[in-house]
């Protein structure tokens, strides 16, 4: 018999999701594989407010803050996360830790958000373990691009974090910042299209190899940028869409100056440049890769994380 859902801590009034032994398929996603003051944010799971049911924990206490925790304590070895914002986009996630909270963003705004557990069956054949709807009011529209997450994951000790530091030390201007960081990115990485060959789904950016390794794919170009820029707290959007029919990803920034720039980031002197670094250090930036990049008609936003 499946156990009845509870939720523990302060809990709200409305009706307990309850689990379902319904399978459903969840196709892999692919890889997206296209060619100053430090105040890192640091995601908690206080336990003020949760929701349990099947080995599942969800941590809701921070909601406001743009995340929830989520943990896992039983034994099967594939975990899928999905987190909607009503019939909007469906962000899909492993979850990898055991026995452990791992931090998944809201990054579509104010709304109920639904989030579900799966349990793998068999190949992309998973069973819900356990729901919960959220009703979510940011605190602001930047805390969800500062945070770090899977995607973009910091501390405040990390290499990445320190070499960002050092990279802007010459400005306190956010605008500058951006262009520093964009400029040391593309010109510090190469391409790996060894990587880029061999990536499998599942795969998230470790920064600080990345750094160390000096060449990643967009994936890692994104991440080391979007590490450098939250540590700094300057909101950055790691999206992923497609460049023509190639999956890929790229950044967006808010600035106070210029607010959300969606797209377009680098000033040139005459117009705003896309930000896409992995695709300007691979072309070294030359005229044809830096037209291509300025054109956001070359660019489908898909996720923002």
């Amino acid at each position: 018999m499946m156990p009845v859902i509870s939720g523990c801590g302060k809990t709200d009034s409305a009706k307990t999701d309850k689990p379902t032994s319904q399978e459903v398929v969840i196709a892999d996603e692919d890889v997206p594989l296209a060619n100053s003051d430090v105040k890192v944010l640091v995601p908690s799971a206080p336990g003020t407010t949760t929701y349990k049911g099947n080995n599942v924990v969800i941590d809701a206490s921070n909601l406001e803050q743009g995340y929830v925790m989520i943990k896992y304590n039983g034994k099967n070895d594939k975990i899928k996360i999905q987190i909607a914002k009503g019939s909007g986009t469906t962000y899909t996630y492993n979850l990898n830790a055991r026995d452990a909270y791992e931090v998944f963003p809201l990054t579509e705004g104010n709304g109920n958000y639904s989030v579900k557990v799966f349990e793998n069956v068999a190949g992309t054949k998973y069973s819900q373990a356990f729901s919960k709807s959220l009703d979510v009011k940011l605190a602001n529209q930047y805390l969800p691009f500062l945070y770090p997450n899977q995607y973009v994951n910091f501390t405040a000790d990390c290499e990445t974090v320190k070499r960002g530091v050092q990279v802007t030390k010459s400005t306190t201007d956010d605008l500058k910042k951006v262009e520093l960081v964009y400029d040391y990115t593309v010109d510090a990485l190469t391409y790996d299209k060894a990587k880029a060959a061999t990536v499998q789904s599942g795969y998230l950016p470790n920064v600080d190899a990345v750094l160390a390794a000096k060449k990643g794919i967009c994936f890692d170009y994104a991440s080391v940028m979007a590490t450098m820029l939250r540590s700094q707290n300057i909101p950055c959007k790691l999206v992923v869409g497609y460049t023509g029919s190639v999956y890929h990803a790229w950044i967006n920034v808010y600035t106070p100056q210029t607010g959300w720039i969606d797209g377009m980031i680098f000033f040139d002197g005459k117009k705003w440049k896309l930000m896409d670094p992995t695709f300007a250090s691979s072309g070294k930036k030359s005229e044809s890769i830096m037209k291509y990049i300025g054109d956001a008609s070359n660019y489908t936003a898909k996720y923002a994380y």
